[in-house]
């Protein structure tokens, strides 16, 4: 296991700069929300709520709560955002989530950053409706971050693409090359 106390020391200092920011969720919240999912969660996401915060911190400090937290404004929540998104087995629907993504982060606009709990780094992934050609979902998903470690060190620097600094650059996210298969 990969050891993360260096960025999340840099994280909770520049999130207890949030006012948005909830406390963390002790060990049993933690172990009930990954029943509920189904799966772990990957362990530095899971280091996270438990050290730093439940949500309300990150980029633009709204990183979602994994489950429902007191002082938050969030419409959803991780827990409840992953399970809304998965459709019944029985579903006839074009419309599918890939297994092991959890919602962190509503851009808004539908567009969601998720963090791929099944991959090994925790690949950070954007989902882009807008995206979306004849029911066909793979062509919406973007590798925003190769992992979270990577994606908490952009929003650290303040050099990711929703910086104000950096909009009007270009979408030069790629296409997440697993999504055929994961969908």
């Amino acid at each position: 296991m990969d050891d993360f106390d260096d960025v999340l020391e840099r994280v909770a200092a520049k999130a207890a700069e949030s006012e948005r920011i909830q406390a963390p969720l002790t060990a049993d919240v933690l172990i009930d929300a990954e029943k509920r999912l189904g799966f772990r969660l990957h362990p530095l996401l899971a280091a996270l709520y438990q050290r730093v915060g439940n949500g309300g911190f990150g980029p633009v400090d709204s990183l979602l709560s994994l489950t429902p937290a007191p002082r938050s404004d969030d419409e959803w929540t991780v827990v409840e955002g992953y399970l809304d998104r998965i459709p019944p087995a029985d579903a006839d629907t074009w419309w599918s989530w890939p297994k092991g993504v959890v919602p962190i982060l509503d851009w808004g606009c539908a567009m969601v950053a998720g963090v791929d709990c099944l991959s090994e780094d925790g690949t950070v992934l954007l989902f882009e409706p807008n995206a979306i050609r004849d029911q066909d979902l793979s062509g919406a998903w973007f590798v925003d971050a190769c992992s979270l470690a990577e994606w908490l060190e952009v929003w650290l620097s303040g050099t990711g693409w929703y910086e104000e600094e950096a909009v009007g650059e270009g979408f030069d996210m790629q296409v997440w090359a697993d999504a055929a298969s994961r969908l």
